[in-house]
């Protein structure tokens, strides 16, 4: 049976990486982009050039017009999505006593409530397929909390409840719904930082070392494939045992 997946954030990292992966599977892949348009087209020509099938789709996870257009355009060229991926994050870091409303709305907006609108457009036709993969991208942060991160802490958190209770709602109809919590994965973001920082986040990981976006993005696939079947409501950690015990 062939599936349409739609996967947010696909412009770099973990989403580029899932995105090539699904489509390695044999999927058709909407790469998801809101504003990197250009790396958004980079993914979908590795994906075509290797023979696969992949559109550019805008989508604005926080504005529900945005997501209900994006979705309507790719349910015209790919048919109906079978398999989501939100993956679209965003970071406003800062200490609690410094910050604003407006950076703790934006993070919680994206991370959270743009995983809520995407699902919510996707269910009546997963419904329909009576056949559904929902993955989404949490962080260790979401369990261990990290100092600064306190707005998307509790939006990678919030994403385990949400999870849960569509894993529940949706598993009379063969939908699955799952979280992959990555640790520090080498990407663009990442490698912009201080060394210093760099190194002292892969020694505070026991594998001694950053991931790479592959290593995320194969267990969103196999998460996505017929075989993971019986695998409902987890949390699986892609972390390097960073947070072992939560």
């Amino acid at each position: 049976m062939s599936h349409a997946a739609l996967v947010t954030g696909a412009s770099r990292g973990i989403g580029q990486a899932t995105a090539v992966a699904l489509a390695r599977r044999g999927y058709s892949v909407g790469c998801g982009f809101s504003k990197d348009s250009e790396g958004a087209q980079a993914t979908t020509t590795e994906i075509t050039t290797a023979g696969g099938t992949a559109v550019p789709v805008r989508i604005d996870v926080v504005d529900t017009e945005s997501v209900d257009t994006a979705f309507s355009e790719l349910e015209n060229t790919l048919g109906p999505i079978t398999v989501l991926v939100n993956n679209a994050g965003l970071t406003r870091d800062g200490l609690i006593v410094r910050m604003s409303e407006e950076d703790w709305g934006d993070v919680v907006a994206t991370n959270l409530t743009g995983a809520f609108h995407t699902i919510r457009r996707a269910t009546p036709k997963l419904m329909r397929a009576r056949w559904g993969r929902i993955v989404n991208v949490s962080s260790v942060s979401g369990q261990i909390g990290a100092p600064g991160q306190a707005n998307y802490s509790a939006a990678k958190a919030g994403l385990v409840g949400l999870s849960r209770a569509v894993a529940r709602e949706l598993a009379p109809r063969n939908v699955t719904c799952n979280v992959v919590a990555p640790g520090p994965i080498v990407t663009a973001m990442t490698t912009d930082l201080p060394a210093e920082w760099q190194s002292a986040m892969a020694a505070a990981v026991p594998l001694g070392r950053m991931g790479q976006p592959e290593e995320v993005a194969s267990v969103i696939d196999f998460l996505c494939s017929e075989a993971a079947g019986y695998i409902t409501g987890a949390i699986v950690p892609v972390d390097g045992g960073l947070g072992m015990g939560h």
